[in-house]
Formats: structure tokens, sequence, C-alpha cells
């Protein structure tokens, strides 16, 4: 997974050593609270021989995890997730949304729809503990030993899509469709549920021309961004800057 991902290329990368690249099978899983625990202990290693670190996404979730912490969600039985799964499978997201709206309203309204995971696992903590999983987020940041400073890079609109479509076009010219091709045997997993391959994947199914798949790459990667924007722009610890402005950054330091 090169092209897809968007991995840096094997020059950028000698020019600016890059960490949590090729380091997990297309099996294996990785959730925000294993990241927090990774990435901290790398944080302890790289600040023996660094003043400074970058760390840039990306998944909000994630990054907010390293920077903030995680609360601690109790334990669940497996048996509920695999109900959760069964209904998802047999009766479509919209059917847990039925319930989470019912069961948990306040989780309902601020939850991400879209994202199943996300769901899922707020219904599974309900039916387990019979208690919202808003409620037990405690929203208190986690004590850490390093300063943070946050940037958020603005860029007009228009010209962020221009180049989302342009960066796509490029991804196809660069062999997309053949690497998505090669893991055709791996689809189901969790990994490649992401914009870029599972539409890729429709195509190779016969459910749309390939110029309806890269339309829709193009769509979703926009609406990808349009999300990662919303969710930072709740971040008031943000510096926010222009995507030429470095010296600003620097001077920020």
């Amino acid at each position: 997974m090169n092209i897809g991902t968007a991995k840096p290329s094997s020059e950028e990368l000698k020019g600016v050593p890059h960490h949590f690249l090729d380091f997990l099978e297309l099996d294996e899983t990785m959730n925000a609270g294993a990241f927090e625990q990774r990435t901290l202990e790398l944080l302890e290693k790289l600040f023996q021989k660094h003043d400074q670190i970058i760390m840039t996404g990306g998944s909000g979730l994630y990054i907010d995890a390293v920077c903030y912490g995680l609360d601690e969600m109790p334990s669940t039985d497996p048996e509920v997730r695999a109900g959760l799964n069964r209904i998802l499978e047999q009766n479509g997201l919209e059917a847990l949304l039925d319930e989470l709206k019912e069961k948990d309203p306040i989780t309902f309204e601020k939850i991400e729809k879209k994202n199943p995971h996300r769901v899922m696992r707020a219904l599974e903590v309900f039916r387990s503990t019979g208690r919202s999983i808003t409620e037990q987020q405690k929203g208190e940041p986690a004590e850490r030993r390093f300063n943070i400073n946050i940037f958020g890079i603005e860029q007009d609109r228009e010209l962020l899509y221009e180049q989302i479509n342009a960066r796509v076009d490029q991804m196809m010219e660069d062999g997309l469709l053949e690497e998505v091709r090669s893991l055709l045997p791996y689809r189901t997993q969790n990994a490649l549920n992401t914009v870029g391959y599972k539409e890729l994947f429709d195509h190779l199914d016969g459910n749309s021309t390939l110029e309806e798949a890269v339309d829709l790459i193009k769509r979703n990667t926009r609406r990808y961004a349009k999300r990662q924007m919303t969710w930072w722009r709740k971040n008031e610890e943000i510096k926010w800057v222009g995507a030429n402005d470095v010296e600003m950054i620097l001077r920020s330091l």
C-alpha cells in the first residue's frame, strides 16, 4: 500500500526521517489507544536526541490521543460487539443509528454518523454498562512530559479542491488501479475500507466505470478534507497559518 496511502517517496524519506510507515500488516488493526501508547514510547526515545518532533496528519482522533490522552473506557462483552456486527451486516448502519438515537440521544447528536466503528463502539458501551459513552468521558487532558504547539494550515478552499483533484489524477497515473487490483484478496481488511481503495474495488466489481470511480475518489476526498477541518476548528489551541507561511510557524516554536 503505497500509492493509495500517499506514502512519501524514497527521496522524501531520505531527507526527513519518518516513523510509523509500513509498521502494520494488512490484517493487523490499530486503535487510537494503542497508537497513543506506541507514539509516547517512541517520543521518549526521540526526545533523547532531538528538541523538537513534528507529528502530522491525518486523523484528528489519533492526534488528540497523543496530545491529550484518551479516557479509559470500560471493558465490554465480545458477544455484544458480535451482535452489533450482525445488525450492521443484515440491516445496515441506519439500524444502529436508530438504536443509538433511542438509547443515547446525547452521543447520537455528537457522533460522526457515517463512521460505523464509532457508532458500534457507542452502542457497545451502552449495551454493556447501561451508561452513555459520553458520560464516561471525563474530558480532562492527560499530563505530558513535553510542550505541544499545534498548527493548522489554512488553504483557499477552491485551490485545495483543485489540488485534491490533481493529486487523485496523479495517483491514477502512478498505478493506483493496479495496486488496488493486487489487493483484491485482502479487500475485507479494515485498512482497505478507505477512500481510494473502496471506490476502485467497486469499479472492479463492475458497479461503476473507471471515470465514475475516479470522480467518486475526488468527491470523497474533498468531503474527508472538509470533515478534517470541522474537527480541527473545534480546537481553540490551534494556531492557524497560511499554507506558505513557514516563517510564522518557526517564530512560534
